[in-house]
């Protein structure tokens, strides 16, 4: 393999990653039986050093970042590997419904897929812990306590029950809290209230004060809030929001989302499929998801700061929640938390493993970045 050609498409990030992958590379590739996919379902192929896997998306084409993390992915596995190793990206709805590759993956019909764990807290609460929950983990925080912290070990645990495992396909960081057809002053403002917004935890939280949840595609909320049938929505920031035109029809930009501190995307792994690789395709693997990650996040970080003066500028009225609908909301998800603690031991030991975590991280922020930050903007010459 060309090293020079690897680190110019990797960047000095993926390098260090890359390191175990590029290693192997000098060795003789162990050949190794292919994953047979039930239920009809086509197997990977691997005939001695060729390998062909295919990852369902839970996400459209058109948002870049986020798919463009699962096409990252792709991108540098087939550069480490040397074209022996390739994977077919498929956007949602290609192969299977969006909401449909955690089944896929158990009846081991696909290799992987890149998705949002929360959308899967119908079959369990604990799904919602990997991916963001209210009042949860920022974006450095969860990828501490996933991979130096416990985590990444307690998801996995949970998520071998369902044949895989998981690696981070990138964090969106903290989100917005949507766009509002009316202003949000007071709690009482939220009652009765239409949203489009992800189910679980956080749709737990949100009927306690008063919201009525809507579950629709990202495509059909801009009618729905033109029409009235909706009153409001949150996605994820402003690069995607200013991309779907939801400030033509919600003038009220509400944040922060202190339902998504940090949303966690990841790439769920077959388990079978992954045993099946040889040493190096493993690590190929590995290192390929952690190149993905950062470059989707660093993506957010470097678009939505300038979508969002775009937005500004056309008009959006942007506004911070009240204290009283911050204070309003912990209390609900606290009570939340609780009520699933009480019905599971599994979900109290993962939830309070994560809270002594952020406590440790917020008292090591206030001495950091909080008073970094804090200083940083009050400055008017930058």
């Amino acid at each position: 393999m060309d090293r020079r050609s690897l680190v110019k498409n990797l960047g000095i990030a993926g390098a260090t990653v890359a390191a175990g992958a590029l290693a192997a590379c000098g060795k003789k590739e162990e050949a190794a039986p292919a994953a047979a996919a039930a239920s009809g379902g086509a197997p990977a192929v691997q005939t001695g050093e060729t390998v062909r896997w295919r990852l369902a998306s839970s996400f459209p084409k058109s948002l870049d970042t986020i798919f463009g993390s699962a096409e990252m992915f792709a991108k540098t596995v087939k550069e480490l590997s040397g074209g022996k190793f390739e994977v077919s990206v498929h956007p949602a709805g290609e192969l299977m419904p969006a909401f449909g590759v955690v089944d896929a993956l158990q009846n081991n019909t696909v290799e992987m897929a890149q998705t949002a764990s929360y959308y899967f807290t119908g079959k369990d609460p604990l799904f919602a812990f990997s991916c963001a929950v209210p009042f949860g983990l920022t974006a450095r925080q969860m990828d501490s306590w996933k991979e130096q912290g416990n985590g990444g070990k307690l998801m996995n645990e949970f998520y071998a029950k369902y044949n895989f495992f998981s690696a981070s396909a990138g964090n969106t960081s903290t989100q917005m809290g949507g766009w509002y057809r009316k202003e949000i002053k007071t709690v009482a403002d939220l009652q009765g209230l239409k949203m489009r917004l992800g189910g679980g935890i956080f749709g737990e939280t949100m009927a306690k004060l008063g919201v009525v949840a809507q579950n629709m595609p990202a495509g059909d909320v801009y009618q729905a809030l033109e029409k009235g049938t909706l009153d409001a929505t949150e996605f994820v920031g402003p690069y995607d929001d200013e991309k779907l035109g939801f400030n033509k029809v919600a003038p009220f930009y509400y944040y922060p989302g202190w339902w998504e501190g940090g949303a966690d995307l990841e790439f769920f792994i077959n388990k079978k499929a992954f045993d099946a690789l040889s040493e190096t395709n493993k690590a190929i693997v590995m290192a390929a998801t952690k190149v993905a990650a950062r470059d989707m996040t660093t993506k957010y970080d470097a678009k939505n700061p300038i979508a969002l003066k775009n937005l500004v500028a056309a008009g959006t009225k942007l506004m911070p929640f009240s204290k009283e609908v911050m204070d309003a909301g912990y209390k609900a998800a606290m009570e939340v938390f609780a009520e699933h603690e009480a019905k599971s031991p599994e979900f109290k030991k993962v939830h309070q493993d994560m809270r002594a975590f952020q406590r440790d991280q917020i008292l090591w922020n206030r001495f950091s970045e909080f008073r970094y930050n804090s200083y940083m903007a009050t400055l008017n010459n930058l």
